[in-house]
Parts: C-alpha cells; sequence; structure tokens
C-alpha cells in the first residue's frame, strides 16, 4: 500500500499540530497522503466517546490547553488557543478538501492552509468567502472547487467517509492508516514513521 490513510477534520486542533510532520514523514518514505476528512463530531458520537462538551472541565483544561500549548513549542509553530469560531459547522471545508483531491489539486497544501488560518488566523472555515481566498492564495480555482463541494457527488464521499471512520473505530481527528494499522494521534507520528519502515508485529487480539 503506497498511501497513508488520513481521518480528519479541517478544525481540528491535533490535526493542525501534526499536519506538516505527517507531510514531512510521508515525503521521506515515498508515501501519498489518502485525505480522508470526516464528521468529527458525528463520528465520535458514532464510536461511543463523548462529547468534548460533556467532557470533565480538568480534561479539556489539559487535553485541549496545556497539551495543546506544549506541542505548539514542540512542534514549533504559532497556535492561538482557542479559535472564536470553532463551534460553527465543519461540513464545508471538510468537502472542499474532498473536492479539490477529486479535482487533482495539491490537497496536502490546502489542507494545511486551512488547519493553519482557523488555528493562527482565527479564520472561520464555515464560510465560503474565506474558503475561497485561502484556494485561491494557493493558485486553485475556489469557484470551481465551492461548486463540487457542494454537489451531491462531494457529499455523499464525506458520507461515506464518516461511516468508515466509525466503522474502523477511529476515536478522533487525526487518525492515520499504515497498512490497515491505526495510529491515533498526532503524538503517534513517531510510530507511523517507524511503521512506514518497520511494520509492528501483531500478536495481541482483543
Amino acid at each position: 500500500m503506497a498511501y497513508i490513510e488520513y481521518f480528519y477534520a479541517a478544525h481540528s486542533a491535533y490535526a493542525y499540530l501534526g499536519s506538516k510532520a505527517l507531510q514531512n514523514i510521508a515525503a521521506a518514505a515515498g508515501r501519498e497522503i489518502r485525505h480522508r476528512p470526516y464528521d468529527l463530531r458525528r463520528g465520535i458520537a458514532g464510536v461511543g466517546s463523548p462529547d468534548f462538551k460533556t467532557r470533565p472541565q480538568h480534561h479539556r483544561a489539559y487535553y485541549f490547553g496545556r497539551e495543546m500549548e506544549r506541542w505548539a513549542e514542540e512542534r514549533e509553530i504559532p497556535m492561538i488557543p482557542a479559535p472564536r469560531h470553532h463551534s460553527n459547522d465543519i461540513t464545508l471545508p471538510n468537502c472542499l478538501l474532498i473536492a479539490a483531491d477529486n479535482a487533482g489539486c495539491d490537497v496536502d497544501a490546502l489542507s494545511h492552509a486551512l488547519l493553519q488560518a482557523h488555528w493562527v488566523d482565527d479564520a472561520d472555515l464555515a464560510d465560503a468567502t474565506t474558503l475561497a481566498t485561502l484556494a485561491q492564495n494557493l493558485n486553485m480555482d475556489a469557484n470551481d472547487l465551492l461548486a463540487r463541494a457542494a454537489s451531491e457527488e462531494v457529499l455523499a464521499q464525506y458520507e461515506a467517509n464518516t461511516a468508515e471512520a466509525v466503522e474502523r473505530s477511529v476515536f478522533g481527528s487525526p487518525t492515520y492508516f499504515v497498512d490497515d494499522d491505526m495510529f491515533y494521534g498526532q503524538d503517534r507520528l513517531h510510530m507511523v514513521e517507524r511503521a512506514l519502515k518497520q511494520p509492528y508485529k501483531t500478536t495481541w487480539r482483543a
């Protein structure tokens, strides 16, 4: 399998933290990244995990506060603590990524641009004008991509990605598959890198 499957959402904090590292790892290994944007909120519910708002306050303060701050420093990238538009609908940006992939655009670049805009520039990824600007900055046909993003074909693909994420027990964003071996969280990217060179043994069964 000459690719890494990448399940994530366009607004995901930890997808942003691992975005460039993933791209560097894939390039070094000669692997393509297969982007599988999905509805993270429905996906989390689908695998039986509690949503973010119902998790204990101390958990949210650690995992979505201090831990993010440390990883931003570790990765040497800027990051704001709480984008104002984070609760907005995530369908359009996720579908824009699918549309870009279908159109043969550089989805690696667009994905990182969306994540960075949200977590550095406080961009509203539910806003079509914002998305158009981000696509245009990468010399992509924004009008075409936005039209594709709203098409039945792309919406069906988005639903299929979400259903598959639930079926494969994807716990959250980002999740990576290397030859069907699942790695959850950008803090497992060193293990992804190792698996690309030498797969982990499979002896345990749930």
